[in-house]
């Protein structure tokens, strides 16, 4: 039971250093002079530089190139259509029975129109019980407070135009390249596809001759697999849930003007007038289709325009002149340092010292506060009594015998010490008075201290 204030973290080792080897080391017996596998894993050692890095690659050095061969063309081969007729017989038109099928029986209800002849009573119960109050308007809190401009003139300066430090611009670089220097001699236009390329003959494209349409002699079927197999199954009409309608009210008849019979005003109201078309009469004369175009156009002949696209193969051998404009007549300008952006101030600072008084220091009344009522009981006990200060705690608590550690005193408590773990926790062996039957040697019991 003993509880100590150290929290080890290990096993208790009792004071024996462990050992590095693994069970398997001390286990393992060897077998002749055959030594352990060396590992494979590099040693943390820094390579040095061994030149430069050579580019060629293992692919580089084994590949051989290999003759490639055009694939040879496969020529599709004509179309030919088969002799004889298609059987368009299934297993389905072959193996299935017909059967006679009875009309389906509708199993839904026929409607039913529940009407009355009695009127409706369009006076709510809304318009019957309500009664209007008249409301008085709520007076305004708020106070009026008549705003009077400040006279002094506003003259605090803004954080940025205290913090603001004025930065010289940095011009950007610039990107216009350099001039570079023309080849000579004339311009080469061969270009690989032009020398490489090799001319094929294009043969005529296969054309697939379009069949007649031929009807079918045979009659269309236009029954559905539904309903051809399904057989309307005769069953009880389904009984309705609606509940029974009972008859609400007298039945006496409506006596009382409407509000719509009330309110409603009759409007003459004259008949539409119907426009009758007038009837189409179609024209007698011919109509003359020719246009002025038509009439005072006068065709030319006119030879086809030749086109600018240069002759194929047609080669210059003047030099390429790759003067400009823009080369000759452009000269760079000298740049010039530009100025700050920056306005001038408008408004000056101020030199004298700024007034701490607000408009709610200078504005505000104080008022007398009321302090709140207190709401604390009176005293409904004479403070001459005692205070009855027991508790069930007091009453009934017991109190325990503290136990002593055994680390404090061992030789007088009886314990004997044995050894010290790697926490440093000690263990020591309590000699009971108890002696066995067999012998007369103490029993021993070991109980660990705190250090």
């Amino acid at each position: 039971r003993h509880r100590c204030c150290h929290r080890p973290t290990k096993f208790y080792d009792d004071g024996v250093h462990l050992s590095q080897k693994t069970e398997y080391l001390e286990n393992y017996p060897g077998y002749g002079n055959v030594c352990p596998p060396e590992s494979c894993k590099p040693k943390p050692e820094s390579q040095e530089d061994r030149g430069r890095m050579d580019g060629t690659t293992t692919f580089k050095s084994d590949y051989l190139p290999y003759e490639i061969l055009t694939r040879p063309f496969r020529p599709q081969a004509e179309y030919r259509p088969k002799s004889g007729k298609i059987d368009l017989g299934t297993i389905y038109q072959r193996d299935y029975s017909p059967h006679k099928v009875a009309p389906v029986t509708l199993a839904r209800p026929r409607e039913r129109k529940h009407t009355s002849d009695a009127k409706v009573d369009t006076i709510p119960t809304y318009r019957d019980d309500y009664r209007l109050w008249k409301g008085e308007r709520t007076e305004s809190c708020k106070v009026e407070r008549v705003y009077k401009p400040p006279s002094e003139r506003f003259g605090n300066p803004s954080t940025f135009q205290d913090d603001y430090l004025p930065q010289q611009p940095n011009p950007p670089q610039s990107c216009k390249p350099c001039d570079t220097k023309l080849p000579e001699g004339p311009f080469d236009a061969n270009t690989i596809h032009r020398t490489a390329y090799v001319a094929h003959e294009m043969e005529p494209m296969f054309v697939r001759p379009r069949e007649e349409y031929k009807p079918s002699d045979q009659p269309f079927q236009d029954l559905t697999t539904h309903q051809r197999d399904f057989k309307g199954m005769p069953g009880e009409q389904a009984k309705s849930c609606k509940p029974e309608s009972r008859k609400v009210g007298s039945d006496d008849p409506f006596k009382g003007i409407t509000e719509f019979q009330d309110r409603y005003q009759p409007y003459l109201v004259a008949a539409p007038e119907f426009h009758k078309p007038t009837e189409y009469v179609p024209p007698t004369d011919k109509m003359d289709l020719k246009s002025s175009n038509r009439v005072d156009y006068i065709s030319h002949k006119i030879a086809p325009r030749a086109p600018i696209k240069p002759a194929p193969g047609r080669k210059s051998s003047a030099p390429f002149q790759g003067k400009t404009t823009t080369k000759e007549h452009y000269q760079p300008w000298s740049t010039c340092r530009q100025g700050l952006t920056k306005k001038a101030e408008e408004i000056q600072k101020p030199t004298g010292k700024i007034s701490g008084l607000t408009t709610f220091r200078s504005h505000y009344i104080p008022h007398q506060p009321n302090p709140p009522q207190s709401f604390k009981p009176v005293h409904a006990v004479a403070t001459g009594v005692p205070f009855k200060g027991e508790t069930l705690y007091r009453t009934e608590y017991t109190p325990k015998k503290p136990e002593v550690c055994p680390g404090l005193n061992p030789d007088a408590m009886g314990y004997v010490y044995v050894n010290t773990d790697s926490q440093g926790h000690k263990f020591y062996h309590q000699v009971s008075p108890e002696r066995s039957e067999s012998n007369c040697n103490p029993i021993t019991e070991e109980v660990p201290a705190v250090s």
